[in-house]
Parts: structure tokens; sequence; C-alpha cells
């Protein structure tokens, strides 16, 4: 891994930030508990240095920052997914956890071999997962090595999250199923909306969901061609939750690195929430219950 240093040159476009202030949802009240199931932190050089090859310029985003918009919205707890950026280098999302350790969780993109002591302290940590970028992976994990990193998985009671495009499902299908591991699926397969719901990575992943698989309701601007409230991915989402209510989880994607359109607030994404969940006991579970069980929060809640 090629890490840059803070005065070398690149070509990466810079990143809009998120913005400062946030509200919670207009159309629903949250519930107590409720999980903000994919979000970064993300620090700069020479402190917390960048892979040199990165595809895109973030602002900063701390922990401090990440917890206040917790509080602003009025979600519990949080789960931090390793930044492309920072590739291999979990040590600022383990410091968040560190100062945060019952709001927290963490997926990590961990190097190999690193001896049980270090995995252990990641687990010690609130770790709960790994994840192998498959779209913009330099630095991170390498999903050639995936029985290696099921390997691990499995040693630390972790599951594996994938950032992949549906549309490259059924060269990968096969393997993921394979896995004896709990896998997720970043961003409802991160695809464009104008492949269509019966596209064949679509329909795999779905048939993933049924067999298993959890997917993250986020993201909806990374497949969306339009804006807040994204109606294009209505279709996508209700698809998702029908094939397996119980293993859908909700993501803000703060701070919404590598987005080149209008900047959403966390509010609105829940907004778009509603609208792809308007019933209230199953939005209820996906925020709560489902969140609960996959990233080990403590709860009270049950469903059958």
């Amino acid at each position: 891994m090629t890490l840059l240093r803070a005065d070398v040159a690149t070509d990466a476009p810079s990143c809009p930030p998120a913005p400062a202030v946030q509200t919670g949802p207009a159309q629903f009240a949250l519930p107590a508990d409720a999980v903000d199931a994919h979000a970064h932190v993300i620090g700069a050089p020479p402190t917390h240095p960048w892979v040199a090859d990165r595809a895109y310029t973030p602002p900063p985003a701390t922990a401090a920052a990440y917890v206040k918009m917790l509080d602003e919205v009025g979600l519990r707890h949080g789960v931090l997914v390793q930044v492309s950026v920072h590739g291999l280098d979990n040590a600022l999302m383990l410091e968040a956890l560190a100062a945060n350790r019952e709001r927290l969780r963490a997926v990590v993109a961990p190097a190999l071999g690193l001896g049980d002591a270090a995995y252990q302290a990641m687990t010690d940590a609130g770790t709960v997962g790994l994840r192998i970028n498959t779209l913009s992976g330099r630095g991170g994990c390498d999903i050639a090595r995936l029985a290696d990193y099921a390997a691990l998985a499995r040693d630390w009671g972790w599951h594996i999250q994938f950032l992949l495009d549906a549309r490259t499902l059924p060269e990968l299908a096969p393997a993921l199923a394979r896995l004896r591991v709990p896998i997720v699926i970043d961003h409802m397969g991160h695809f464009p909306t104008a492949e269509g719901v019966g596209c064949a990575g679509f329909e795999l992943l779905l048939a993933l969901l049924r067999d298993g698989a959890w997917t993250k309701l986020s993201g909806a601007y990374r497949l969306s061609a339009g804006t807040v409230p994204y109606a294009d991915t209505v279709a996508y989402a209700q698809a998702l939750v029908e094939a397996a209510p119980e293993r859908c989880v909700w993501g803000s994607d703060w701070p919404h690195v590598a987005l080149w359109q209008a900047m959403p607030t966390v509010g609105q994404l829940l907004d778009t929430l509603a609208t792809w969940v308007p019933d209230a006991a199953v939005r209820d579970r996906i925020l709560t219950t489902n969140a609960h069980r996959l990233y080990h929060f403590p709860s009270g809640r049950t469903h059958p």
C-alpha cells in the first residue's frame, strides 16, 4: 500500500463537505435506539495518510462531527466503515470507537497476517466486520484474497461487507454463495437504476438476500439519476425489503464522499427511507432490531 504525503500533488477531485447542521426526518419520528449502519470518519496527512491512488480527495470528517450529527438527527448508534482513502490503516476509526464505545461499531479493512493480538484488539474495540471494496479498493482488502479474508472473518466472528456493482454479480455470486460467514452488500448493489429491476445482477442480489445475505438501504444518490427524494430508487429498495425484511439495515453514508450532485441532509435520506418503507413496523425493524442484531448493539427489542 502506498500512502500519500501531505505535499504530494494529486488529480483526485475534492469532495464537498456534508451539511454542517442536521435535523431529523420530517415524515416520521425515529424510534429509540435507531442505528445509522454506514458512515465514515476521515483524517488528513500527515497524521492520517491517504492512499496515493485514491479516487477522490475528501474533507476531514471527525468522530466528534459524526456524533454531533447523530445527536442532531436523533440516532442513537452508528457503524463506521473504513473509508477507501485510508487503505488498510484503520487507526482513526478505532480511535473513534475507543472514545464512543457504547454508541459505535466498526467495519474494518484489515491487513492479513497481523497476528491474533491485533485482530483481538480490533474486536475488543467494537469491530464486527471487514469490508472488501471492489469499486475503489485501492490499497484496501483485495477480493483476490477472499478465501483468506473469509477465514479471518470466521476466526473473529465478523461478517464481510462488499462494496460492489451488482452488474458484476453474475461473476461474483457463486463465490459469495459459498462463503460460510454472513455477508452484507453495500448501497443496494451500487448500480444505475437505468439498468432496471429485472437486470441479471439485481436478480442475483435478490437471490442472495433470500438465501441469507444482508443489504444496506443506503447511498440512494449512488444509484439514482435524480436528486432528493431519488424517486427512481423506490422499486429497488422495495424489492430488497420484500426479499429479506429481517436482513435490511439503513445507513446515512455520511459524509457522502464522492458525491458531486446536490448534497442531501440525513433527515432527507431518512425521509427517502419512509418512501421506500411506508410500513412503520417494518421501518422500525430496519432501523433498530435488524441493525442491533447485525452489529451487536444491546436491545430489548424482539420481532417474530
